[in-house]
């Protein structure tokens, strides 16, 4: 089975779109001399710069796992008039973030400057049936990501992040078509079928924001041919078009595109884009069948169609 190769793009180094580091700030406006500055008896004060502030985000990417959040977010933060937080926060979909309130969520986003937007992404959110009434309530005309591939594949990758979690925390591990049949038939409730039922959590979004206010990247198209991609969502956040070709090159070494931004070169941590493990083909025809009509249903529910087996 194909490796889903966006998992393999980035984490770009920051550059001066990135949110602003903090200064040092010394008491009484001191300046340390040559060596001083290793004085324990006198720390500096960590302050954001002037004209920046925390601010709620203005688009969240709410999914999918193992769809290539974590590339969108690299590669949209490319731009200099956005500012990504840099980890998940599950606030939307952890009930013991979300009682901290909109202030302490607040206080997680990266500080920006006025004329930057705010991304926050956490895959969760998208499979979350409280997130959808939570985000609203914070910011009904916000605008949400939603990045998507071959929802036959995400059940694969979401399988073999797992193994190696496992394999990495000493645990027992089971190949994937136990993980995928029970008693002859396919598990489908098993988490990674359930992440895959499009249809289903989109119906859930659907009830809580319109349709033009998701914007639905496809992750397959994304990892092939980076840029028209990301030229549709500078579109849809209102931005200026600031991402070019330039900015990505294909690594004949690795095989897949890694970003160059400010005169760095990163690709993703080699932790992302493990290879798939081969899948009993009987198997795997049970799940794409199982997967279709969800599937075809999906596509009449959003107006447009994807290449999926």
């Amino acid at each position: 089975m194909a490796t889903f190769l966006s998992s393999v793009l980035l984490l770009v180094l920051r550059t001066y779109a990135a949110p602003p580091e903090y200064i040092q700030v010394w008491p009484g406006g001191w300046t340390p001399g040559p060596g001083e500055a290793g004085n324990e008896t006198v720390t500096p004060s960590l302050v954001p710069p002037p004209g920046t502030a925390n601010h709620a985000p203005h688009s969240i990417i709410i999914g999918v796992r193992k769809g290539g959040t974590r590339a969108l977010l690299e590669m949209l933060d490319i731009h200099p008039e956005v500012a990504a937080a840099a980890t998940e926060v599950h606030f939307f979909d952890w009930d013991e973030n979300y009682v901290k309130g909109l202030e302490w969520y607040q206080e997680q986003m990266p500080y920006s400057y006025p004329h930057q937007i705010t991304v926050e992404k956490t895959p969760g959110y998208f499979t979350s049936p409280a997130a959808p009434a939570r985000i609203r309530a914070m910011n009904p005309s916000i605008k949400l990501l939603l990045i998507l591939r071959d929802p036959t594949e995400r059940v694969v990758s979401d399988y073999t992040q797992v193994y190696f979690n496992r394999l990495e925390n000493r645990k027992p591990v089971q190949a994937i078509e136990r993980m995928l049949v029970k008693n002859g038939a396919l598990n489908t409730r098993y988490k990674a079928i359930q992440r895959s039922l499009y249809d289903v959590h989109m119906r859930n979004w659907l009830q809580y924001f319109p349709l033009r206010q998701i914007h639905i990247v496809d992750g397959d198209t994304l990892i092939r041919d980076p840029l028209p991609e990301l030229q549709r969502v500078e579109r849809f956040l209102d931005l200026p078009p600031r991402i070019q070709a330039s900015n990505f090159y294909f690594n004949q070494t690795k095989g897949f595109y890694c970003i160059r931004s400010d005169g760095h070169e990163r690709c993703l941590h080699e932790s992302k884009g493990r290879p798939h493990p081969p899948v009993n083909g009987t198997v795997l025809r049970q799940l794409r069948s199982y997967l279709r009509q969800h599937n075809r249903d999906f596509y009449r529910l959003i107006g447009r169609t994807f290449n999926w087996h």
